[in-house]
């Protein structure tokens, strides 16, 4: 018989003590206003401006997203959430951590002190409960804040990898892209019901792992806990899922990459976007024009569809040289953040 794990400690956790007047506190659906003023916060203290998506804000607190987070408000005597902690059990071994702070609370040293403190625990009993022994925690500060990357320090963390965040306009002309030559893309196949084939979406989850395996921070996700995260997001849509294919010597199409991506919420007096989510080549099929067939793809869908802008996240150090690619094909970078991590051994 496997003995079942024990439970009480990913169950059951004690709310760490803040500093008067602060205390902390689950969030619940009451809180999604003010937690969408704290993110906005947030976003322009860190890149001096923000497109915040409330319905994402109400998937983390109370909808979808919430079911594989724990997280914690710091509130005062008014009750408004000032400090927001998350700690999110992406998958086997991670745990990725978003810490968001109003920086004109006076206590917010201590408040952020507590609060990653709490997360670290929190991560430990999710890694515990899956019965594994060592996890990694991963918290994404925007650069250059040198207030949060000292809370980071103080509570073991290391700076590891740089992320430029990218974006290109689109215009209606694009609308008529295509892959390059020896290239088709398609979208993902659905049922008449409208939701994907099985077999599509385990093509799409077996070519981003194999295409991810070079990178510095790889690591397997099960294909329930890739459908589900992708799934938690508000802007998720089957119909921006796509798989390209090129041509053996024998004439015989075979997978070579795929982009999943997803909607951006139109900010006031905007138009919505495009967000890469992911884009992978198979390594046998880089060199054919895979990759920029699948942007291509991306850009022509959001043009057809009124959009303006795709966005995507690259690594800065990328083994590929990803982010030449997309500033070739007319990306700038908006904005930049880094990843900070910890990794814990829970054997002894």
């Amino acid at each position: 018989m496997v003995p079942m794990p024990d439970t009480t400690s990913a169950i059951h956790q004690d709310l760490p003590t803040l500093p008067a007047p602060w205390r902390a506190r689950i969030p619940g659906y009451a809180d999604i206003e003010a937690l969408v003023a704290l993110r906005r916060l947030d976003e322009l203290q860190g890149t001096g401006e923000a497109h915040v998506d409330p319905a994402g804000i109400e998937s983390e607190v109370a909808g979808q997203a919430s079911w594989t987070r724990r997280q914690l408000v710091a509130v005062g005597d008014d009750d408004v959430p000032r400090a927001w902690i998350t700690v999110h059990d992406r998958a086997a071994g991670r745990a990725l951590i978003w810490g968001y702070f109003d920086r004109d609370v006076p206590q917010v040293d201590e408040i952020a002190a507590a609060f990653y403190r709490w997360a670290e625990e929190a991560a430990v009993a999710m890694a515990r409960f899956r019965g594994i022994t060592a996890t990694r925690l991963d918290e994404s500060p925007f650069a250059d804040d040198t207030r949060q990357a000292g809370w980071l320090m103080d509570a073991g963390y290391s700076k590891r990898r740089t992320w430029l965040h990218m974006q290109r306009p689109v215009t209606p002309e694009e609308a008529s892209l295509e892959p390059r030559a020896g290239v088709s893309v398609r979208p993902v196949e659905r049922h008449e019901n409208g939701m994907p084939v099985a077999a599509d979406l385990q093509v799409v989850h077996q070519m981003l792992e194999t295409s991810f395996q070079d990178h510095f921070n790889s690591y397997r996700e099960s294909f329930s806990e890739f459908v589900q995260r992708l799934r938690e997001d508000p802007g998720h849509s089957w119909d921006h899922w796509w798989l390209a294919y090129v041509d053996t010597d024998g004439g015989h199409p075979v997978p070579a990459g795929t982009v999943v991506c997803s909607s951006l919420t139109a900010p006031e007096g905007g138009a919505p976007g495009t967000y890469v989510e992911y884009i992978g080549v198979n390594r046998a099929a880089r060199g054919r024009g895979v990759a920029k067939s699948l942007l291509a793809t991306a850009i022509a869908d959001a043009a057809r569809n009124g959009r303006d802008r795709v966005a995507l996240e690259v690594d800065a150090d990328s083994p590929t040289k990803a982010d030449e690619l997309y500033r070739s094909l007319g990306w700038e970078t908006d904005y930049v953040t880094e990843s900070w991590f910890k990794d814990l051994d829970l054997t002894d």
